[in-house]
């Protein structure tokens, strides 16, 4: 099953804010023995976060959608994911429950009496309003849930929360997944080459060990070894031993001077 991950908002892209969801989704999923298969950042635009869910939905792709489910005017997520499956708003029962606690809970240390007539009471359960037939993910920090539609999994932007209710989607929903594929990653340092010229090799190797892709990173001022292209196998552990062997006899066949061989990479 792919992964992917949709990241929500303007601060974003406008550098407002960095964003701490992409190397965390990756983190998260390392240590379940799972990889990231893609990622999308997109605006508060109506328009293109629909088209966005619904591809997500129609992919059967895992997704995690992040931010854009609060009660703002600039949150759109919860409309635009009822809208991607033709689907109405609701006010999820069970999410109800959970807000008015929170309410509670915040009139207490604010030495007020709780008003579910208030006009901020009745905003703080929009909430909760997800498309029709969503379920509840729990938040550990303030109890406001996300939810859950599908394979598609919707969590507010704040990293704080988010990052534990990721963290219990996949064991909560996913744990059959974990530690399903072993994997390997080994690459090595090649100096004075071009990429053209270590494409074919490349290609050899893909096309003769399938399930093992091929990388190659160049760079131009690494602090330690200069202009250098760190080239590399990664899928299957035998299968990768297998074409490192192979990409080591056709770089020496090519001429190409070799560095050192990088820390290995293995999953579970």
């Amino acid at each position: 099953m792919n992964v992917g991950v949709l990241i929500i908002g303007d601060e974003i892209l406008s550098g407002r804010r960095q964003d701490k969801h992409l190397s965390k989704s990756i983190e998260l999923l390392g240590e379940r023995g799972l990889q990231l298969s893609w990622a999308r950042y997109v605006g508060d635009d109506p328009q293109r976060i629909t088209a966005e869910l619904r591809a997500a939905f129609a992919s059967g792709d895992l997704v995690f959608s992040f931010g854009g489910i609060g009660a703002t005017p600039d949150d759109h997520t919860r409309a635009c994911a009822a809208q991607a499956l033709g689907r109405p708003l609701a006010l999820h029962p069970e999410a109800r429950e959970l807000i008015i606690q929170r309410m509670h809970e915040m009139a207490r240390q604010q030495g007020l009496p709780f008003d579910p007539d208030h006009p901020d009471s009745h905003r703080r359960l929009d909430m909760g309003r997800f498309p029709e037939g969503a379920r509840i993910i729990p938040n550990p920090y303030n109890r406001i849930p996300g939810f859950s539609l599908e394979h598609v999994h919707f969590v507010p932007g704040f990293p704080v929360m988010a990052h534990p209710m990721v963290a219990w989607v996949l064991d909560e929903h996913y744990g059959h997944l974990h530690d399903q594929r072993p994997w390997s990653e080994r690459s090595l340092v090649v100096f004075g080459a071009m990429e053209a010229t270590l494409t074919p090799l490349m290609e050899a190797i893909e096309a003769g060990h399938p399930g093992v892709k091929v990388f190659s990173l160049p760079s131009v001022d690494h602090p330690r070894w200069g202009r250098h292209i760190e080239l590399g196998v990664k899928g299957e552990p035998t299968a990768v031993d297998q074409a490192f062997s192979i990409m080591q006899s056709g770089l020496h066949e090519l001429g190409a001077k070799l560095g050192p061989e990088l820390p290995h990479q293995d999953g579970a």
